[in-house]
């Protein structure tokens, strides 16, 4: 999709299921199946959105989904699918995994992180994206050398620390323009150091929110998952992206969601918001003019 002088293109790694109750914390499960309905182990359907920027001068990726390096019994708890093809799934669009020039990766939690390395036929894990930078808010990078003990499932060791050997990693802190229309935004909620997305170009706006929104019910504001470590930051976080994200009618990416991976979000009355789908094979970013209220 053309969106101003960029291309965007959503790249999936394929799909997965997490536990619905801690997908959704506090609100009942009367409320959160009707969005998002359970399997029998109370699982939901997940899937890693990664999304592919070719901003006329570098392809930039961001997010790079579960990878490949899962044993049979993780398979069955995650219910994963399908994973660890981006690489082939880029290569489809005439953009292998040589030709990216930065790699952008909201927090190292696996299933943001496990497709930035692989392990090649030596049997070495190595970086899937061989020439591109690894963009990381430097807090993230030492907070999974040291995670806590509530989070520390989360973090595997081999989905960075080969970057780091190989010298990839570019750490920044706090909010920082990578490149030219495309923003990180540090955000205190999911983790401490989570980074969001902002994209601009040519009057056209967007975010790439991954777990700080991860799903389309989560632009309710009091939905929040279980997993957050900071529900009251992330509240008044949400509050400020959606507020500017209706007022603009912005294009928003929601990582994890197996229906609607882009789309607007609306706002039908005081605290009441959904979200219109984006065609995923929409030529141009086209958003409506904004209503007056």
């Amino acid at each position: 999709m053309k969106f101003g002088a960029f291309d965007l293109r959503i790249v999936t790694d394929g799909r997965f299921r997490l536990d619905g109750g801690a997908m959704f914390g506090v609100v009942p499960k009367v409320l959160w199946e009707k969005k998002a309905p359970a399997d029998e182990k109370n699982r939901i359907l997940m899937t890693t959105n990664c999304l592919l920027i070719r901003t006329g001068k570098q392809n930039v990726l961001i997010e790079t989904g579960m990878g490949s390096r899962w044993s049979d019994k993780e398979r069955g708890m995650y219910g994963i699918e399908e994973t660890g093809l981006l690489p082939e799934r880029l290569r489809a669009l005439g953009v292998p995994p040589e030709s990216i020039d930065l790699v952008l990766i909201s927090h190292l939690h696996f299933d943001h992180a496990g497709g930035g390395t692989f392990e090649n036929e030596a049997g070495e894990v190595v970086p899937t994206f061989p020439n591109a930078d690894y963009v990381i808010q430097a807090g993230e990078l030492e907070h999974a050398r040291h995670p806590y003990a509530r989070d520390r499932a989360s973090y595997r060791p081999y989905d960075f620390e080969p970057v780091a050997r190989a010298g990839k990693w570019k750490t920044i802190e706090g909010d920082v323009e990578i490149v030219p229309g495309i923003r990180a935004l540090k955000i205190k909620g999911h983790n401490e150091t989570i980074q969001s997305f902002e994209l601009e170009s040519e009057g056209h706006a967007g975010y790439y929110f991954a777990d700080t929104l991860p799903m389309t019910p989560h632009v309710a504001i009091p939905w929040v998952m279980g997993y957050d470590l900071y529900p009251h930051e992330l509240t008044e976080a949400k509050t400020r992206l959606l507020t500017t994200a209706v007022a603009e009618r912005r294009l928003c990416v929601f990582e994890h969601d197996p229906e609607i991976p882009w789309g607007i979000v609306v706002e039908d009355a005081p605290g009441k918001r959904r979200v219109d789908a984006v065609a995923l094979d929409a030529a141009e970013f086209e958003p409506e003019p904004a209503l007056t209220r």
